[in-house]
């Protein structure tokens, strides 16, 4: 496998990319979505990330989603995620698996399967397995709201990485 360099210009890398990325899935899943949901009919519900991150830290250490609410940690794990474990995952997860087995493939459409991997697991693993929510929230509004800025959040970090390493 390709790996970047584990160096400032990565680390640059990871934190831009994450910062844009986490950006861009905050205003289409806060924003753009309630503005489009009389023309696009599986958009208008407003992502609660921030809620789920509340909810698993709360399952996780026995201490419920309202106190970890109280504390801010849910926000802190929210940007925590965004900025660094996801664009991480990207960087030296997908981007190099996918120029090993297929390197053929453009840099947009790997951010498009890892926003989708990502969706599955927000959507499956921490909402349902860890937080006990339906699987994928029930199939509801949020489902898709979710799906699509999950993957607006793969082409962003995706093409902020091509853009400082690859081109």
């Amino acid at each position: 496998m390709i790996l970047p360099a584990l160096n400032i210009h990565t680390l640059f890398t990871l934190l831009v990319s994450g910062a844009f990325g986490i950006l861009a899935f905050d205003l289409f899943g806060q924003t753009l979505s309630p503005l489009l949901k009389d023309i696009v009919p599986t958009l208008g519900a407003k992502l609660a990330p921030v809620a789920l991150a509340n909810q698993s830290l709360g399952a996780i250490t026995g201490l419920g989603a309202k106190s970890i609410a109280q504390n801010g940690i849910g926000h802190g794990l929210h940007l925590l995620t965004g900025l660094l474990a996801y664009p991480i995952g990207y960087m030296f997860i997908a981007r190099p698996i996918s120029q090993k087995i297929a390197p053929i493939v453009p840099w947009w459409v790997v951010g498009i399967v890892y926003g989708i991997l990502l969706w599955v697991f927000a959507l499956y693993v921490m909402a349902h397995l860890v937080a006990g929510n339906p699987a994928f929230l029930g199939w509801s509004g949020i489902t898709w709201v979710a799906f699509w800025g999950h993957i607006v959040f793969g082409v962003v970090i995706a093409g902020f990485a091509w853009w400082r390493h690859e081109r």
